[in-house]
């Protein structure tokens, strides 16, 4: 019998060093690639390591830790995913070389002495927008000053190319591959408070939720004060007290943002977003779920209302740029949607006979207002709204945003970590006459093309990282536990496959998947993807419902989870 050959290794891989006889063979962490005899270069049995390729074979490149602690599982995962975590020598050194230039290089409107704050989460460290506002006859004048980085990122060198390949930061817990170095996406950028920063600035006349009188400012600003969503929700909870200068700005621009929500047809659908706690060895010992508050809602709203006036500046003059499309559902999607709903027994509202794509828009709307307001149905029900949606894209093309009613918008307020609002930024600066940096009409096209894509891919990144921090957190919890008892945990069936049901389940929501060949019979997902019907008996198990499941096995590094039946389905 013929011995298959062995498979090269074509390029890096995360691996952990095991041995196998005389050998140190890469065992790849992730499932990919080929097992390799190394050359351990440092490292020792049992190391996380990233290997390539050598003139004997394979070698290792770098030690990245242990299998079995979180954050160098996070920084392999990183890696896997074609992360490069660090910036080339050319494009660092032109970001250290462009702070030093642009400080003389263009003209500015002197905002320094407006009363100014940035709210952020507390681990925040690129503040990319600041706020001022003051009550005048009649209305609220808003600025939104957001960092001006075009002054120093400038076309041709390396570190536009670096930027622009990388096209979005993307964050994981407790780490950033930034699109900018941190010379710039840290520290010049960033409007960290008592500093001056180079900006640009919307100016706004606000009359209750409409803008007017809009100008657009290159400018110089100084945040009085780096806030946090929990500061700010605690002084409109009565719980602290805000101090001058930014107490009356705060409270200024927290009506411009209750009257824009109040207007706004907009879909509502969002769920907590997890934040990590590590200890000091890189273990995960904890984790909270944030949920949209009154402080996010404010910078939100001021965020949203400022990309739309760009995009409408834009628009009206046909300057060339990026648009943030969201194109309107396709109205089969929204029918399919309410009778889902339907099937779990959950009230919508009419559906017209023959169904326009912005009637469609209108009710995907207003079922999540509803769902949002009666709660029914918990995560899952707000999943199935977002997949009646279709994806958000930037293009040249203006063709509205549909998930936020808006017929005109653009990303303009986070340029410290997204390159379509670079785009943005130049091209606004240029219709202005204040720079010539706007990229071609030509070009945009493929631009948007490859910004998507990134988008997508860190989201994907960002998730299975959410995933590996809660596997090792669900570890440590079961090793805390009795193993002569093992926990049952009460959980929500949050989607449908043929194969199972995944389930969130426990107060850190975890996720795992419970096997339909687990249960008792033979079960099938029915035609609507909303229950595993049980063949016989008709039982269902259905989207939202709660469930008790004990935990089967657990591959941290993985981010899986094998769920077993407790209660009624054991």
């Amino acid at each position: 019998m013929r011995r298959r050959p062995a498979q090269r290794l074509e390029g890096p891989l995360v691996a952990v060093l095991e041995k196998r006889g005389r050998f140190l063979v890469g065992e790849p962490l992730f499932g990919q690639g080929p097992r390799a005899a190394v050359d351990r270069g440092g490292a020792d049995e049992g190391d996380l390591v990233l290997i390539g390729a050598g003139k004997r074979g394979a070698r290792v490149i770098r030690r990245l830790g242990r299998p079995d602690v979180a954050r160098d599982v996070l920084e392999a995962l990183m890696l896997d995913r074609g992360l490069y975590r660090s910036y080339t020598r050319a494009a660092a050194a032109e970001a250290e070389a462009a702070i030093d230039a642009s400080a003389t290089t263009h003209a500015r409107v002197d905002l320094t002495g407006l009363p100014t704050f940035t709210i952020d989460p507390d681990d925040a460290q690129d503040f990319d927008d600041a706020v001022s506002a003051r009550r005048e006859d009649g209305f609220t004048r808003v600025w939104v000053h957001i960092a001006d980085v075009t002054a120093y990122l400038r076309p041709g060198g390396p570190l536009e190319r670096e930027a622009s390949r990388r096209s979005t930061s993307v964050y994981v817990p407790g780490a950033v591959e930034p699109m900018l170095p941190e010379a710039l996406s840290n520290r010049a950028c960033s409007l960290r408070p008592g500093e001056e920063k180079l900006t640009v600035t919307v100016e706004m006349e606000v009359h209750g939720s409409e803008a007017r009188n809009v100008s657009f400012h290159r400018s110089r600003v100084r945040s009085d004060r780096r806030l946090t969503y929990r500061e700010v929700d605690d002084v409109f909870a009565g719980r602290a007290r805000a101090e001058e200068p930014w107490a009356a700005p705060l409270e200024a621009a927290r009506e411009v943002a209750r009257a824009l929500t109040r207007k706004r047809d907009s879909v509502e659908i969002g769920s907590p977003e997890p934040t990590f706690e590590f200890d000091s060895e890189g273990h995960v010992v904890g984790v909270r779920h944030e949920a949209q508050t009154e402080s996010h809602r404010l910078i939100e709203q001021l965020m949203i209302l400022a990309n739309e006036e760009v995009a409408g500046y834009l628009a009206d003059r046909r300057l060339p740029t990026l648009y943030r499309v969201h194109e309107r559902p396709e109205p089969t999607a929204v029918t399919f949607l309410v009778e889902q709903l339907a099937s779990l027994d959950i009230s919508t509202p009419p559906v017209p006979r023959h169904m326009t794509p912005q009637q469609a828009a209108d009710l995907v709307a207003e079922i999540s207002r509803i769902v949002a307001r009666e709660a029914r149905g918990g995560h899952a029900v707000g999943i199935l709204v977002l997949r009646a949606l279709k994806q958000a894209f930037y293009s040249p093309r203006n063709l509205g945003h549909a998930g936020l009613g808006s017929p005109r918008y653009c990303h303009f307020t986070s340029p410290i970590r997204r390159y379509p609002d670079v785009v943005a930024h130049r091209a606004l600066l240029q219709g202005l006459g204040l720079d010539n940096a706007a990229l071609p009409a030509r070009e945009l096209d493929e631009v948007g093309v490859l910004a998507s894509a990134a988008e997508r891919a860190a989201m994907q990144i960002e998730r299975a990282a959410d995933d590996v921090c809660l596997s090792f957190l669900l570890e440590r919890r079961l090793a805390e536990s009795d193993p002569e008892s093992p926990p049952v945990f009460s959980g929500e069936v949050t989607g449908l496959i043929e194969k199972g049901a995944f389930v969130r389940f426990g107060e850190e929501g975890f996720e795992g998947l419970l096997p339909a060949r687990r249960l008792r019979g033979w079960w099938e997902l029915n035609e609507l993807n909303t229950a595993l019907v049980a063949e016989g008996s008709g039982r269902e198990l259905r989207l939202g419902e709660r469930v008790e499941v004990t935990v089967d096995r657990v591959e941290p590094a993985r981010g899986r989870v094998d769920l077993g039946p407790a209660g009624s389905y054991s």
